[in-house]
């Protein structure tokens, strides 16, 4: 879009209420969270920028395309709205909601840092006391009397069939073994076609070598 703050000023000057007001700037103030954690997880700490990547841009053929991307971002704005309003408007407002703009970006900016400095993790007390956890919750004795009584033979039989067919004389015979013997006789094959003249010259040694040794002794 042509300019945020330009967005954000139209907004104030706008008959709207405080709920569609706040959302504005709050979500202004989100946008520049989560660029400012994409910064700082993408371009700061350890092997973020490593010998191996390339740093330069000379490749004219992306050039053209970005050269021309830039400039329509920076005019592009500006021309679409003196194209598409008939005249234009001046926005006059107080200091104090001209720097809101800034100071929700701050804010933003700050609130991006502090959650990218926060520990995604946390020590879960109920591993202090594992048994008694598991215990009440997994419904006591229900689990035992209902889910396992029920569910443990058609498992095990389950598992039988899994790994007698599957993974057995069904696997062997079936779709993975014949698959690799296609392609091994495949290689076999290709291999053959690409040393034909060496295979033939080479046969054609052993029958000369098997006819003067038949010539020889008999």
């Amino acid at each position: 879009f042509y300019s945020k703050d330009m967005i954000l000023e139209i907004v104030m000057i706008s008959n709207i209420n405080m709920f569609s007001f706040f959302l504005y700037f709050f979500s202004t103030g989100l946008t520049v969270c989560y660029s400012f954690r994409l910064v700082y997880y993408s371009m700061t700490g350890d092997l973020n920028c490593s010998s191996l990547n390339m740093l330069n841009d000379e490749g004219w053929v992306m050039l053209r395309g970005m050269l021309g991307l830039l400039v329509m971002s920076i005019i592009g704005g500006s021309m679409l709205n003196w194209l598409i309003f008939p005249s234009p408007y001046m926005i006059c407002l107080p200091f104090s909601m001209k720097m809101l703009t800034l100071f929700v970006c701050i804010v933003g900016g700050l609130a991006g840092y502090l959650i990218s400095l926060m520990k995604l993790y946390s020590l879960n007390k109920s591993f202090n006391n594992y048994n008694l956890t598991v215990f009440l919750g997994s419904m006591w004795f229900m689990p035992y009397i209902s889910t396992y009584g029920m569910i443990f033979y058609p498992l095990s039989y389950g598992q039988v069939v899994v790994k007698s067919f599957d993974q057995g004389w069904s696997e062997y015979f079936g779709g993975q073994h014949l698959y690799q013997s296609l392609v091994n006789y495949s290689q076999i094959l290709l291999f053959m076609h690409n040393n034909n003249l060496k295979i033939y010259l080479l046969m054609f040694v052993f029958w000369i070598l098997i006819l003067f040794n038949f010539l020889l002794f008999f």
